[in-house]
């Protein structure tokens, strides 16, 4: 497997992403800057967590216009695997590679702390390795985690199976408590959790290790 990960000036979680990839799968890792208008030939593009261009306007808005977000719905398009996680997944919904937008926290407060997910989907690029439906412990740290879509979106993606993780315990006020969904094609997944800060015994949690386990199985 060979992963890009997406640098945007904020950005602050690329590295664990990185390393979580290198560690666990991957054969090779490149950080790309949002500026270049190119992708090397990857498998896997992962728009990491942190809080692009200071979140202004709104999060994920500013850098779903950066130059090399063509070149990641080019990939998507051709059916390469996209990953975005917590800022990553503002701009995926942002950048219309997924619906619906990431809101406010209900509690209007940065919620930073492990939580439960239960795994919805494990049919998935990003999940095989999960057993199914069990209840894993990833963190989470976000201030715009408050996913909304309207009745009929929702309605979709419940009834294609495209809500992949879901709270166990709801931090933010996400609608059908959802923590993570799929484009229509399977190959873009957005989740607000960070599988990267899950993947060690010494940090005190491995429930992600599976997303990385399931993604270097698949691109094997």
């Amino acid at each position: 497997m060979k992963a890009a990960v997406i640098v945007f000036p904020g950005s602050n979680c690329d590295r664990d992403a990185l390393v979580a990839l290198r560690d666990h799968g991957a054969r090779q890792v490149m950080r790309v800057w949002h500026g270049d208008a190119e992708l090397p030939k990857v498998d896997l593009v992962v728009l990491p967590g942190g809080f692009s261009y200071g979140d202004y306007l709104r999060s994920g808005a500013m850098a779903a216009r950066s130059p090399v977000m063509e070149a990641v719905r080019a990939h998507a398009r051709h059916g390469g695997l996209v990953a975005g996680i917590c800022n990553g997944f503002q701009i995926l919904c942002e950048a219309r590679l997924l619906p619906g937008a990431l809101m406010r926290n209900a509690g209007l407060k940065f919620v930073c702390k492990d939580i439960r997910l239960r795994v919805e989907n494990t049919r998935t690029a990003f999940t095989r390795a999960y057993a199914g439906c069990e209840d894993v412990t990833i963190p989470v740290a976000h201030h715009d985690g408050n996913y909304f879509a309207d009745t009929h979106t929702l309605e979709r993606l419940e009834g294609q199976g495209r809500v992949v993780f879901r709270y166990a315990q709801n931090p933010n006020g996400s609608a059908h408590d959802i923590a993570g969904i799929l484009n229509r094609d399977g190959n873009v997944l957005g989740m607000m959790p960070h599988p990267e800060r899950a993947v060690n015994a010494l940090s005190g949690q491995t429930g992600g290790l599976p997303f990385f386990a399931s993604l270097a199985g698949v691109l094997a």
